[in-house]
């Protein structure tokens, strides 16, 4: 079945469709994992976006029902150079083209994506949609070209209702933007004691909860979309421990007065080398973002860059210099990806700790 992905720009690559036939237009981005595409596919920071991976082979070693990020993806659409149709893996429980038959995710195969990344890295992320042949190229790309990106991503992907779940350690409550499950699980085998809330809620309703902790997921869009969670964390500064991870550390950033801008082409891979800058060590981390806090807006905060990236030194890492407050951009629950940056979720740990002494 041939399947047309059609660009922004006018571009068009002819390719083998698989997965579902429900077309939607998203912003074409790209990930340079070796690996991890079940996880990539399931993490609910994509939503809105069609997904290009830069490795030739997928699906090599199949889905299984254990590695993932959420149960229901809201990838709008999968792009590779070859999708394995047999995979071999012990693990592996169906296809690649079964699961994106199964969650209504349309994919292609057999396109150059090794232009079109390069393309995506000139010129910046595009509208995109793909299309049965014979589609009329011209209109759709009039159509891409005067739609507008998604703006609602965490309210489509972010829980309706609370929901607890229980430990017997610090109690936390995990703020959901759309989380992972690797950041359930860190937190779990930390024996804290969780709860998950919607984007939307109250400080006043999270105070009431009395937290050890509170913890700011990660999640898709433009983070001046979520004016509501900005007021949230304002409010919750200097009340409570706070952590973020990715969309939650932009929200901190905003909500101390900082400055967020789009990049270019973001970065989303598992092999991106950050520096610590308060022991000089790289580590090598997994990420996944469109947007990042703008190093100049710092100045006149109470934020201190505490992490790095070396591939373009945009911020990767800030703390607060009053409060028991600090994020970073990247995933130190990995997944896919490196665990070089898991020993944050032992500082969040810490910093409960030595709060709770001093109370």
């Amino acid at each position: 079945m041939k399947r047309l992905l059609i660009l922004e720009d006018g571009s068009v690559y002819e390719g083998e469709g698989f997965g579902s036939s429900r077309y939607q237009m998203g912003e074409l981005v790209f990930n340079t994992g070796m690996s991890g595409y079940q996880e990539v596919l399931s993490d609910l920071s994509y939503c809105g976006q069609i997904v290009m991976m830069t490795y030739p082979m997928i699906g090599n070693y199949g889905i299984n029902c254990d590695d993932f990020e959420s149960l229901d993806p809201a990838v709008f659409g999968f792009v590779v150079r070859e999708c394995c149709a047999a995979p071999s893996n012990f693990r592996s429980d169906y296809t690649l083209d079964e699961f994106l038959k199964q969650k209504d995710i349309p994919g292609i195969s057999g396109v150059d994506t090794r232009a079109i990344t390069r393309k995506l890295r000139n010129s910046g992320t595009m509208r995109a949609i793909m299309a049965d042949e014979g589609a009329d190229v011209e209109a759709i790309v009039a159509m891409l070209r005067s739609s507008e990106l998604m703006h609602d991503q965490v309210a489509r992907v972010s829980t309706k209702n609370a929901f607890p779940i229980p430990n017997r350690g610090k109690r936390v409550v995990l703020i959901d933007f759309g989380a992972k499950n690797g950041i359930i699980r860190e937190l779990s085998r930390r024996n804290c004691d969780l709860t998950v809330v919607p984007y939307d809620t109250s400080a006043k309703e999270i105070l009431a909860m009395k937290p050890d902790g509170v913890m700011l997921s990660n999640g898709p869009g433009d983070p001046k979309d979520v004016p509501v969670a900005i007021e949230t964390i304002r409010e919750l500064m200097g009340q409570v421990v706070i952590f973020g991870i990715c969309l939650g550390h932009q929200l901190i950033s905003l909500a101390s007065g900082a400055n967020t801008v789009k990049l270019k082409f973001g970065h989303r891979g598992c092999n991106h080398p950050v520096m610590n800058l308060a022991n000089g060590k790289v580590e090598m981390t997994s990420q996944n973002h469109g947007y990042a806090v703008e190093e100049a807006s710092l100045k006149d905060t109470d934020l201190v860059m505490t992490h790095q990236a070396l591939n373009d030194k945009s911020v990767e890492g800030v703390r607060h210099s009053k409060y028991p407050i600090f994020s970073v951009q990247y995933h130190p629950e990995a997944s896919p990806g490196p665990e070089d940056s898991n020993y944050l979720f032992d500082q969040f740990m810490e910093l409960m700790e030595k709060e709770a002494v001093k109370r």
